[in-house]
């Protein structure tokens, strides 16, 4: 967003009545946020699935259930829906919706729009779909399994049995919006169910409403008249996209916003001491992994991976260029998650690496070619990577490229070692589970892209019925004794090499109170903060 813009908003809202600072700073009820928002491609909660975009979903649309941002660890909790009964054979899951709920048109919310909402998700088949149609949900059958009977019941017909757990945390992800179905198709076009306009535009009963977007520049959200819960004490909500770390720590310094996302670690160290400037950490749900395709023969050996696991120096990059910013973790579960495992087997041990390497199929290592993204944190982990890993007698090439060259690589099996980041697509943990440790079709005809275990041609088909049973068990203790099991074996025998979890730093001002990134679970909530 342009600085100008910025400006003529604090002058509209002084216009009517907000004194003029003595200083610089943004007005008591308006927040200013910086952040890169350069992913946005649209507000439809059937097709966004990028970070900005999320963040935007989660203050404009309820859903069924949802998290309560002061106390994320309570898991979901009811929302647009007052209640939900599942079935005895587990397969009909019957929601009784809540009274008093309304869009920001003034439409009240009905059973009938949450049919709409879903329906249409499936019908638009978008790439978040996949998170309602694991559950049996195609284009040719919702119209019999997405049904609300009356203006107060929701109920939806699933294809086999599921934990109930599982369902409704997929239900919380942003594709679970739930979209005012009247002002939508009134602007519909060409059959497209209001896809194009609400690309643009928004229609929920969150506590926001977007009045002006202004892609790779600013997000406008005002109020919504008509909300339901407690008047949120922000009236307004600016995001502005600023790339640089650097600019973005100069703007919070002179009080032109209000928060400070991307800032590097430099920058957070640089604020230390900084009057009227605060940094808050919160662990978010996003892995940072190495994993070895199981077609290359070195890779395929299990001494290779293990030294490669040993020779690795967690705490050291934790410490150094990632300090503050990731922790280790070594399970495919992020912590927070049920059924995360804090375990970590794998610390820097080049004697023990080496003997592992000796003891392996392929002791003099070979040539491995480590494919990663032009990013900076990426770059300086592979580099760390060449370095000790070479220690052993590993000759190591880096693969740089953007991230599409590196995914399309990645997806295609033709890579030997891959570097990256992985984030949950819902707070739950078969999110996790079903892609690291499931693959039921090994065959490159199968071309299941979205398995990283598939992109590794890593064969595994006693761990995928382990995570299928995972997924269809109700008892929470039981289900979350089932991951940790599945962790710990993942560890020891997988090609993945899962390394640290990030923590978001988030810089603001000193008065800024209950900013709530999301934790490991779900967005950033506006509606909560004061200052």
């Amino acid at each position: 967003m342009r600085k100008s813009f910025v400006a003529a908003v604090v002058a509209s809202l002084l216009s009517v009545g907000v004194a003029a600072p003595a200083v610089a700073e943004t007005p008591p009820n308006m927040l200013v946020i910086a952040n890169r928002i350069d992913d946005i491609k649209t507000f439809d909660p059937a097709e966004s699935f990028e970070f900005a975009g999320a963040d935007v979903s989660r203050n404009v649309y309820q859903r069924l259930v949802n998290f309560d941002p002061m106390d994320l660890e309570a898991g979901y909790q009811p929302q647009l829906a007052e209640s939900w009964e599942m079935s005895e054979d587990g397969r009909t899951l019957t929601f009784t919706m809540a009274e008093g709920h309304v869009f920001a048109s003034g439409n009240p919310v009905t059973a009938k729009d949450a049919e709409f909402s879903l329906r249409r998700a499936v019908q638009l088949n978008k790439t978040p779909s996949f998170i309602l149609t694991q559950f049996g949900f195609t284009p040719e059958n919702v119209e019999e399994t997405i049904v609300a009977p009356d203006d107060k019941t929701l109920v939806l017909t699933l294809d086999r049995p599921y934990a109930v757990s599982f369902v409704l945390n997929c239900l919380t992800a942003t594709i679970g919006g739930i979209v005012d179905m009247e002002t939508v198709m009134t602007n519909a076009e060409d059959g497209d169910m209001g896809n194009a306009w609400l690309r643009t535009n928004t229609a929920g009963s969150g506590p926001y409403k977007v009045v002006e977007w202004r892609p790779s520049e600013s997000v406008l959200m005002d109020l919504n008249p008509n909300y339901a819960g407690e008047t949120p004490a922000m009236e307004r909500v600016i995001v502005q996209h600023i790339q640089e770390s650097a600019t973005q720590r100069l703007q919070l310094e002179r009080g032109d916003v209000d928060v400070a996302r991307n800032l590097s670690p430099e920058d957070i160290a640089g604020l230390d001491g900084v009057e009227g400037v605060k940094v808050v950490d919160e662990l978010r749900g996003r892995l940072m992994y190495f994993a070895a395709n199981q077609k290359k023969d070195l890779l395929a050996d299990p001494g290779v991976i293990e030294a490669l696991k040993l020779a690795t120096d967690y705490e050291g990059m934790s410490g150094s260029f990632l300090r503050g910013q990731y922790t280790v973790h070594q399970a495919f579960l992020p912590r927070t998650f049920l059924g995360a495992l804090g375990e970590t087997p794998y610390s820097f041990d080049m004697e023990a690496a080496k003997a592992a390497l000796a003891e392996s199929d392929h002791p003099d290592c070979g040539p491995i070619k480590i494919s990663v993204r032009d990013a900076q944190e990426r770059l300086d982990i592979a580099q760390s990577l060449q370095n000790t890993w070479g220690q052993i007698g590993c000759e190591v090439e880096l693969i740089v490229g953007t991230g599409a060259q590196t995914l399309d690589r990645y997806r295609s099996r033709e890579h030997d070692v891959y570097l990256g980041s992985w984030g949950p697509d819902y707070p739950d943990p078969q999110t996790n589970a079903g892609t690291f440790a499931f693959n039921p079709d090994n065959s490159d005809a199968a071309g299941a892209t979205g398995i990283l275990a598939w992109r590794n041609a890593w064969h595994i088909p006693e761990m995928s019925k382990r995570t299928e049973a995972a997924v269809a068990e109700n008892d929470t203790d039981t289900r979350r004794e089932m991951y940790l099991d599945l962790q710990r074996d993942h560890q020891q025998v997988s090609p993945f090499g899962i390394m640290f979890q990030k923590i978001e730093q988030n810089a603001m001002g000193a008065t800024v109170e209950n900013f709530v990134a999301g934790g490991a679970t779900t967005a950033v909530s506006y509606w909560v903060i004061t200052k």
